[in-house]
């Protein structure tokens, strides 16, 4: 195929982005013909998952999608092309990111194993109640994984690009699973010496709302607003 997707193929990757970039070949059906298309012009990455294959959007296709929301769909999605020409319309305004609006994929979780089947037991007398465990609580996080939530967050704030300032209300709200400490130890981590993460601060108070005033990361009295991962 061109670098440019035919209608009926764009459809399948909007369908994968309207689920945050990623689905399973059997949720979405596509055609074979279309998607080893996708495939091979790298727009798509698809690996193994169970008795099906996940496909992935790439960045790729990320920066495609982002630059061609206005691109003719066919004539049956003209529901779909009039809200994607909104959605357009959003994004320029406000500057945002279509990776932005949408948001990051959340993290695939393993399914449970198979319990295995028991003969029927036989009865038995009911056991002396014991006093009731205190549960522990949850560990926290590990600095490395913090660290590469981080820079996951980032990139899906930025659709995949480096060496681009993201406000710190940005990549907090692209974490809504982690508490404000956590994201905080993460960042301060980063200031002792983390030399392809640097946090920088925005001078100007016209260019700052209340929003990225709460999320700035104040340890020392002179809080930082923007966070950059360089290439």
């Amino acid at each position: 195929m061109s670098e440019t997707p035919t209608p009926v193929q764009a459809l399948i990757l909007w369908r994968l982005l309207g689920r945050q970039g990623t689905a399973l070949n059997s949720e979405i059906a596509p055609k074979k013909a279309e998607r080893d298309a996708l495939l091979r012009a790298g727009f798509l990455a698809v690996e193994r998952e169970g008795r099906s294959s996940r496909l992935t959007v790439t960045d790729k296709g990320w920066n495609w999608a982002g630059d061609h929301l206005r691109d003719p769909l066919p004539p049956t999605m003209r529901v779909l092309q009039d809200w994607l020409t909104r959605l357009h319309h959003h994004l320029a305004a406000s500057g945002a990111t279509l990776a932005e609006f949408v948001g990051p994929a959340p993290e695939p979780t393993a399914p449970a194993p198979a319990k295995p089947r028991r003969a029927p037991a036989k009865p038995r007398r009911a056991p002396t109640p014991k006093a009731p465990r205190r549960s522990r609580p949850p560990s926290a996080p590990d600095p490395g994984e913090i660290r590469t939530r981080i820079e996951r967050a980032y990139l899906a704030c930025t659709a995949g690009r480096r060496a681009r300032g993201v406000r710190l209300s940005a990549l907090r709200a692209a974490l809504p699973d982690l508490d404000r400490a956590t994201v905080d130890a993460g960042l301060a981590a980063i200031l002792r010496g983390d030399p392809t993460i640097r946090l920088t601060r925005i001078g100007d108070p016209k260019a700052l709302d209340a929003a990225e005033r709460a999320a700035a990361f104040d340890p020392a009295g002179e809080p930082f607003h923007e966070i950059w991962i360089q290439a």
